[in-house]
């Protein structure tokens, strides 16, 4: 190798081969390349004769100074671990020190047998007359075939391989076989993200020189399986006397590729929908490719695309769906016929727009459905999940919870093919001006609308009442009631008919005189009285947990629970027949709806209800008086309580903003609410610092009475951060690092309502809220900060998904309660 070697030869240590082995069976694993300052080698077949070191890497000697090689370095930093499948099978090493080498893609895969004739399993081309083709995993030789085959019609090839796993190719026969590493416990299925701190295709190269480094350890040999079945006569043995015995992906794709053909490695989930980026990367490509340009001259061949995972079905019939809908807009799509669906359009939108990239994808997925089709999986895994009756346990996993994921999974994935192809038609006739990262953040809406679809409808009821903090059940009948000093601003706990009885008596006394009144209800719980207690629905196991309801008016499904709980109860009353029979009393009575889920910042359409509302009842009465409650009256209601401040001062004048104080405790800066995005989200607003004052003035101000709920939005964000160091499990920490997201977020959106309020105030706010964030601040990259959420002073916030959009809204929706009742 022409290593220069050291003059004075280090100490070795040769062991024997069964040396400090314990057989356990299933469990038998061990370390044998200790890291020391002088390395030491235990090789399995007493080969080695001495390791000479130098500058580079440690250099193995072996049959009496006859043979020399070189470790990687790579390897020598894992160290070297041994283990076996089970007591009769022998032991060898592990790649990346637990996995084994199993055979890719068996025979039994090949369901439309296609390996013999085409050169890979599964081999099809789409229906209809598109150049778009799938297969699952072929050899070397097996694609060369394929290859042949397309070349000869004389058309383009652009080849992608979806995989996300590592594979490798070892040279078997005339041929290199494709096999991949698998864990002991499953040793049928993939590893999938492994390559987080680089490219599958880095990880590749590491597996190839680790494979290279234990073959010469033991004779040019390694162990890999073939059948992981019946385990009949393995693990066979198989050569590795070069580097080049050992292919990576990339090379078995790229070295047969001739000037007609260009290979991708475009890496997509095999469950769900793919993230933003693996979008992004497929949008490069296409702007990479002229071929595929809507300039493209139509008399000239299509391109053909070919795409490829480890079977051929799942992540290869996305990618042949996203290539049709490529197609489509190539070859400029037809107006398609409105056609039955196993899903209601209606979730994903009422725009016209949207049901016809639905009609389109709907038909995209058609033609591709040979193999598998996605609107049919969810219709199989809804009813499997809608047919189970008591839970039952596979495997320590609930059976529902299974069936839930994947409903949930294929529906993300239509849900997302749905986007993509509206971002299709607008963005490829600008020749993507915007990725689809940036583009989805400009329609940050559809987030919401995905948020969304995690919502069943359950039927346990409990009762649930809110700690009185404030000690006001004596004095108000109702708990935590209280109001902002010197404004019309009221908070209160959920309250029984005869709490609502006496706050309005409180309200329109001598002394306060408001002869009008919107109630604001937050709840977006069902909410009953029974026999003048309140209740909601409760898991019996988590009494704690709100259960929200798949509707924007609760009080749809409250009448029919309503029905199904009047021969329990001597009296059964909705929240909306108690405030109906309070408006015979109370002419100024004016109640609203509003549902917001707890712990989230506001919806950009809430923000345009609590304005609207605001908006007529001051029009109705200047002098009008707003109580808004959710179930505690913490919250949400202070939450509220602040916009509606906002909003009165911009009706009737802005109190005097006093200077900073300077504040010598821990986390001050903190708890005045200076993280690092929001400054970023401040220097991007116009006048941003005193948009955020004003914010802040507020948040004090209707926090001043509070001090006994131990709540302030901006105190609870790094009080709840500072918590996860305090958990005892992981799942408890993604929990606290949501909810200080979530708080993160709601002040974040104060910040920006307050914003809108000045902006928009010389139109008196004829654009609601909503549009304005779609059309102004969605433009100038408030939903990409908000894309990137987190607290960068302590961590980087792409290390977890949670600064996602993406994700931190849908889990806002998901709760640890078991399904019942139907997927809606």
């Amino acid at each position: 190798m022409g290593t220069t070697a050291s003059a004075a030869p280090q100490p070795v240590y040769v062991a024997s081969p069964l040396e400090s082995v314990h057989g356990n069976g299933m469990a038998d694993s061990r370390q044998s390349l200790s890291m020391s300052p002088i390395h030491t080698v235990n090789i399995h077949n007493n080969k080695a004769k001495s390791i000479i070191t130098n500058k580079v890497a440690p250099v193995v000697i072996t049959y009496n100074c006859r043979q020399e090689f070189q470790i990687h370095d790579d390897i020598l930093k894992a160290n070297y671990k041994v283990g076996r499948i089970s007591d009769s099978m022998p032991e060898h090493y592990l790649v990346k020190g637990e996995y084994f080498m199993v055979q890719d893609v068996y025979s039994k895969v090949d369901v439309l047998n296609t390996t013999d004739h085409y050169g890979a399993p599964n081999f099809r081309q789409v229906k209809g007359s598109y150049p778009l083709y799938g297969m699952g995993q072929p050899s070397l030789n097996g694609f060369r075939q394929v290859l042949q085959r397309l070349q000869a019609q004389g058309q383009e090839i652009i080849f992608f391989c979806v995989r996300e796993e590592p594979v490798v190719f070892l040279h078997k026969d005339d041929d290199f076989v494709p096999y991949t590493p698998r864990r002991k416990e499953n040793l049928h299925e993939n590893l999938h993200g492994l390559e987080k701190d680089g490219t599958v295709e880095k990880l590749e190269l590491t597996i190839r020189n680790e494979l290279y480094d234990f073959a010469k350890l033991n004779e040019d040999v390694f162990y890999v399986y073939n059948d992981i079945e019946f385990f009949k006569d393995e693990p066979q043995k198989i050569s590795i006397a070069c580097e080049e015995d050992i292919h990576v992906t990339e090379e078995v794709y790229k070295r047969p590729i001739l000037l007609c053909c260009r290979y991708y490695r475009l890496p997509l989930p095999v469950e769900g929908a793919p993230l933003e980026e693996d979008f992004d990367a497929f949008v490069t490509i296409l702007r990479e490719s002229p071929s595929l340009f809507l300039s493209h001259n139509e008399s000239q061949k299509l391109p053909a695309l070919l795409f490829s995972c480890q079977v051929g079905v799942g992540r290869t019939n996305l990618a042949m769906i996203l290539g049709t809908l490529v197609m489509n807009r190539l070859r400029g799509d037809l107006q398609l016929p409105p056609q039955n669906s196993l899903l209601d359009w209606k979730v994903f939108t009422t725009c016209e727009f949207y049901f016809y990239c639905f009609n389109q994808v709907d038909h995209a997925i058609t033609l591709c459905s040979e193999m598998h089709n996605i609107k049919e999986a969810i219709y199989e895994n809804k009813s499997k999940l809608e047919g189970i009756g008591e839970d039952y346990q596979i495997q320590g996993s609930s059976t529902k919870d299974y069936f839930l994921h994947r409903t949930m999974q294929s529906l993300e994935r239509y849900f997302y093919l749905i986007v993509f192809n509206a971002y299709l038609h607008e963005q490829y006739p600008l020749a993507f001006v915007f990725n689809f990262s940036q583009w989805m953040c400009r329609h940050a809406w559809l987030y919401r609308l995905l948020a969304r679809m995690n919502l069943s409808e359950l039927s346990v009821a409990d009762e649930c009442l809110a700690p009185d903090v404030l000690s006001t059940v004596k004095e108000m009948k109702a708990a935590n009631f209280r109001r902002v000093p010197k404004m019309p601003v009221y908070g209160v706990a959920q309250p029984t008919s005869e709490a609502i009885g006496a706050v309005l008596a409180h309200l329109m006394d001598e002394k306060r005189k408001h002869s009008h009144v919107l109630w604001v209800n937050l709840q977006e719980d069902l909410v009953l009285e029974g026999n003048g207690q309140i209740l909601t629905p409760r898991e019996s196991s988590q009494p704690d947990q709100h259960i929200s309801v798949p509707t924007s008016d609760p009080q749809v499904l409250e009448v029919g629970k309503h029905e199904k709980q009047m021969k329990m109860f001597k009296s059964c009353l909705t929240v909306q027949e108690i405030f109906n029979q309070h408006k015979s009393s109370h002419q100024g009575l004016e109640y609203k709806r509003i549902p917001v889920t707890d712990c989230c910042a506001l919806r950009e359409e809430d923000f345009d209800k609590l304005l609207e509302a605001m908006k007529s009842a001051l029009a109705e009465d200047p002098h009008s008086a707003f109580v808004f409650n959710c179930a505690s009256g913490r919250g949400r209601t202070t939450t509220t309580m602040v916009v509606s401040v906002l909003t009165l001062w911009h009706f009737k004048g802005f109190p005097e903003c006093a200077d900073d104080e300077i504040v010598s405790v821990p986390d001050a800066k903190y708890t005045k609410g200076e993280f690092e995005v929001v400054m970023q989200l401040v220097r991007l607003l116009p006048d941003g610092h005193r948009m955020k004052k004003e914010v802040d003035l507020a948040l004090d101000t209707v926090s001043e009475t509070m001090t006994p709920m131990h709540y302030h939005l901006r105190e609870i964000i790094i009080c709840t951060y500072r918590q996860i160091k305090h958990e005892k499990t992981e799942k408890e920490c993604q929990q606290q690092l949501l909810r200080s997201l979530q708080y993160l977020e709601r002040y974040i959106f104060l910040i920006l309502f307050n914003t809108y309020l000045h902006l928009e105030k010389k139109d008196s706010w004829q654009r609601p809220f909503s549009l304005w964030m779609e059309q102004v601040a969605a433009r100038a990259g408030v939903y990409d900060i908000l894309n990137q959420l987190g607290f960068s002073e302590f961590e980087d916030p792409r290390d977890t998904p949670l600064a996602r959009l993406r994700c931190r809204w849908q889990q806002q929706n998901i709760h640890s309660l078991p399904f019942r009742g139907e997927f809606i």
